[in-house]
Formats: structure tokens, C-alpha cells, sequence
């Protein structure tokens, strides 16, 4: 009012503020709907006072409701029969020794006998879908062990890692200790310090929940991270616990008010005050003056007498249009936030095509390739094949070999929602060049070698005695018509491979 420049200032600045929050992120800002959002802190920061509530409550959920199908569908499509290692030397009958020890040890592998090898993956899977991680020991044994290789492995529980040892000093020189896991200047992993007993077994001897130093070679620690620097897994059903309780309740209540009122079909009234509302009532009274009060009893269909008057009243229960909108949007949520599909979760087909199925498992089905390649395999299976060489080379069942003893995963095939049109589309992709046989073999969970092997032999068992079946490529075609009579002779590099085979 005293002065029109000031005011004129004002208006500008109040300008240049509007057009800032315009070009800021509403996200940011600080209105009433966001004030409940937490503020920021690093993965390790997060992690460490929900650790264990995370992982209890996850365990609960598993326990007491139907979220058990979660860890069993993941783990069934992640590992399923077995992740199974392939010798790859280049020499056959190098390779056939190698996988036939690894076949005959994998059964003996774990050091408590009630799993094999490719058992404790889908244990592993299981333990980090429900409290984030696993953990894998290995335990070399003397060389006059009765095992095939002596080494054994040992499965355990995230709860066995002591986060109690963080933000302290390491061993190593300017080293800390972070959530049980030490790590050296450079921030590479040096060890673990893993508790002696479970800290919820009912069974603990003194001391036996105090941890001890295991070297990080000596460790397989299996778990997803989801930021950068996280040392330690979280369950994956952290995003869903609330909804996934909150379902659960909400299906109990339902049905406990379902099967209540299923307990009142009608009520008769009557005028005279002296009358019991009905002989289980004078019953009662008479118990509850000898023993006190009982309490009350419901049963399907009873009918009760009330008092005064006396007319019958039948029972209109009330009924609940949301149950099945609630439900279903809730189950939706609850598997997305799981990583599987809803009729996965819920086992719910009846509005599912080949269509729908076919797109929702094939972002299930990158997600499962993404578990098996970046944490399966190279944090689990991988380690275990490099100490069962090293145990079988000290122990001398093995040979040193300039090139190792290289290995690859074969991962359990996925199975095809319309069988005939995925096998077309697969055949037009080997001969289109998008994938190889080896690529196509492997696909559907098979060794090619060994699966050139199989059709090697079956081929020879057929000409050895004559037959010709309408299946082999080789004397009819995919019409039905005659291929040449002659069988196709072995080549001059099959050759040289069977007789180095010998050789070796």
C-alpha cells in the first residue's frame, strides 16, 4: 500500500516460486497424502531393524495361510527337478567320467542326509522366497572318506548369520563388519560370522548360539538384492505382507460370520416370564449356580426362546456383495507383488485362453530365467561345481587339466501351455537361425550331447533290426513319404572324435 515496487517484487517472487514447484516433482512435495512416506536411508540402513520381523512374519504367513503356494510354485519353476551341471571339456569320455563322480556324489552331498544336491536347491529357493536368503557351507572331508569326493555341504538359514556384528572393526586391515559379514578396504567379502546352533531351536546348548568366523570361500550366501550395496536378503513377501495378512483375516471373518449366523434359523418369543427360553437354558442355569457360567454353545439350524411374549421370528441373514470383488483384486495384488501370476497363486482358470496364459507366463518366465542365471546358478551351483573339482583333484580322482573341468547348467524346461503350437514355433525358430538345436535341446531342459547320444543309440537299435517307425526323419518325411533307403554314413570329424574317445 506504502509501496507499489515492493508490492511488485512480491508478485514476482511469488511467481518464480510457482513456476520452481511446476518444474520440481509433485512426488517430492510434502501435501497431507505423503506425510506417512519414509525418509531415505541406504539398503543395509532399512534392512538391519526389520531383518528379523520381516522374516518371522513371512514364515507365519507361510504357515497359516494359503500364501504356502508361493515358495512351491516359485521353487518348482525355478530349480524344479534340478539345475544339472554338463561336464564341457571337449574330450566325451572325459566328460561322461566327470558327470557320472558328480551324479554319484550329488546324492551323498548334503552332510544331513534327508535332501541330495538337487533337492537342497529347491530347500535354497524356498528359504530366500520366504526369509530372503540361504546359506551353503562347504565342508571338506579327509581323503579316506567313503565319500565319492569328500566334501560335504551344510544348509542353513539366514537366521544363522549374526547381525549383531556390524559397524565394527574387521579382521582385516581397514575392514568392517556389516548385518554378520565382514569385508576388507576394498569392499570385497572376506567372511562370515555364522552362529554355531538355529537361534529359534527349541534345543540350544550353552554357547551354542555364539558365532564363529567362516572363511567367505567356504560360503555360499544366496540371496536377491535389490539396491545396490545390500549385503544381506529380504523375504519377498515384504512388498505383500499387509495385504496378504489383511486377505486372510478378511476370508476368516467372513467365514466365522457365515457359519454364526448359520446358528440362528429363528427365535420364538414367549409371554410367560417364568418359562426358560429353552431346556438347554434351565440346563444351564442350574450348571452355572454348581460351576459357574458355561459359555454359550451355537449349532446349525437351533431354534431359542427369548422372553417376553411369544412369536416366532425367523432369521434373514445378511449377505456380502464385495466379498468376491475384494478378494480377487486382493489375490491380484498379492501375486504381482509376489512375482507369479494370479492363476498361479490361486489355481483360478476359469476366464483363462491361451492368450492370456501365454502372456502372463512370459514375464513369469524371464523373471524365473533372471533367478536361475544371476543367483542359482552363480551364487549356488557354480561355487558347489568349483569345490567338488578342487576336492576331487586333491583327492586324486581326478586329474590336473591345463583347461579345468568347464561346466555348463542345464535348467529344468518350462512346460508349454498348447504343446503343438510351441513345438512349431520352436521348429521355425531352428530353422529360421533365431536359436540353435543345442540352444532348442536345452530349452526343453535336456543335454544335447546326451540327447545326440540317446538318438544315436535308438537309430542303431532300429537298423540292427529292421524296423522303420513313421517318427524317424531319417526314411520318411514329415508327410509320410520315403526318405533314401541308405543310412547316412559317419563323417570324417565323427570319426576322429570316436577314435580320440578311445584314446582318452
Amino acid at each position: 500500500m506504502f509501496s507499489p515496487m515492493a508490492e511488485v517484487r512480491r508478485l514476482q517472487a511469488r511467481a518464480a516460486v510457482k513456476v520452481l514447484r511446476k518444474r520440481s516433482y509433485d512426488g517430492a512435495l510434502a501435501p497431507r497424502r505423503s506425510m506417512g512416506w519414509s525418509r531415505g536411508a541406504s539398503a543395509n540402513g532399512s534392512i538391519s531393524p526389520a531383518l528379523a520381523k520381516l522374516r518371522d512374519h513371512a514364515r507365519d504367513l507361510v504357515r497359516n495361510t494359503p500364501m504356502a503356494r508361493v515358495p512351491d510354485v516359485l521353487a518348482a519353476h525355478i530349480v524344479g527337478t534340478g539345475i544339472v551341471p554338463t561336464s564341457r571339456t571337449g574330450k566325451r569320455a572325459i566328460d561322461k567320467k566327470v558327470n557320472a563322480l558328480f551324479a554319484e556324489w550329488q546324492k551323498q552331498a548334503i552332510v544331513s542326509g534327508d535332501v541330495d544336491f538337487y533337492g537342497s536347491q529347491a530347500l535354497v529357493v524356498r528359504a530366500m522366497v520366504e526369509g530372503g536368503e540361504a546359506l551353503v557351507r562347504y565342508l571338506p572331508r579327509s581323503s579316506d572318506s567313503t565319500l565319492p569326493v569328500p566334501l560335504h555341504l551344510r544348509l542353513m538359514e539366514g537366521d544363522q548369520l549374526d547381525e549383531s556384528k556390524s559397524g565394527i572393526p574387521g579382521r582385516s586391515s581397514g575392514g568392517t563388519a556389516t548385518l554378520g559379514i565382514e569385508f576388507d578396504a576394498d569392499g570385497q567379502r572376506t567372511g562370515y560370522w555364522v552362529r554355531k546352533a538355529h537361534p529359534g531351536d527349541p534345543v540350544t546348548l550353552m554357547g551354542s548360539l555364539d558365532s564363529v568366523f567362516v572363511p567367505a570361500r567356504d560360503i555360499a550366501h544366496i540371496y536377491r538384492p535389490l539396491r545396490i550395496g545390500q549385503v544381506r536378503g529380504v523375504s519377498w513377501f515384504a512388498p505383500i505382507l499387509l495385504t496378504a495378512r489383511d486377505l486372510a483375516d478378511y476370508m476368516e471373518a467372513t467365514l466365522v460370520k457365515a457359519r454364526v449366523e448359520s446358528c440362528f434359523a429363528g427365535f420364538v418369543e414367549s409371554a410367560d416370564v417364568g418359562m426358560p427360553a429353552n431346556l438347554a437354558s434351565a440346563t444351564r442355569a442350574s450348571a452355572e449356580t454348581r460351576r459357574g457360567p458355561e459359555a454359550l454353545e451355537l449349532s446349525p439350524g437351533m431354534m431359542t426362546r427369548l422372553e417376553p411374549g411369544e412369536k416366532v421370528t425367523f432369521a434373514q441373514p445378511s449377505s456380502s456383495t464385495s466379498f468376491e470383488a475384494y478378494t480377487l483384486n486382493a489375490a491380484m495384488s498379492v501375486a504381482a507383488g509376489a512375482g507369479i501370476t494370479y492363476d498361479q497363486f490361486t489355481g483360478d482358470l476359469r476366464q483363462a485362453n491361451y492368450s492370456s496364459l501365454r502372456a502372463g507366463k512370459i514375464e513369469f518366465r524371464a523373471l524365473v530365467r533372471q533367478i536361475q542365471h544371476h543367483l542359482i546358478i552363480p551364487r549356488y551351483c557354480q561355487p558347489t561345481w568349483d569345490r567338488f573339482i578342487e576336492c576331487a583333484i586333491l583327492s586324486g580322482t581326478l586329474k590336473q587339466r591345463p583347461g579345468g573341468y568347464p561346466v555348463t547348467w542345464i535348467a529344468p524346461g518350462f512346460e508349454p501351455i498348447d504343446p503343438k503350437k510351441d513345438l512349431e514355433a520352436d521348429i521355425l525358430a531352428v530353422r529360421s537361425g533365431r536359436m540353435t538345436w543345442d540352444e532348442f535341446v536345452a530349452e526343453w531342459g535336456n543335454d544335447p550331447i546326451e540327447q545326440l547320444d540317446a538318438i544315436a543309440r535308438i537309430n542303431e537299435a532300429f537298423d540292427e533290426r529292421g524296423i522303420t517307425l513313421d517318427i524317424d526323419p531319417r526314411k520318411v518325411t514329415a508327410t509320410g513319404a520315403a526318405q533314401s533307403a541308405n543310412s547316412p554314413e559317419k563323417s570324417d570329424s565323427s570319426k576322429k572324435q570316436d577314435e580320440q574317445d578311445a584314446a582318452d
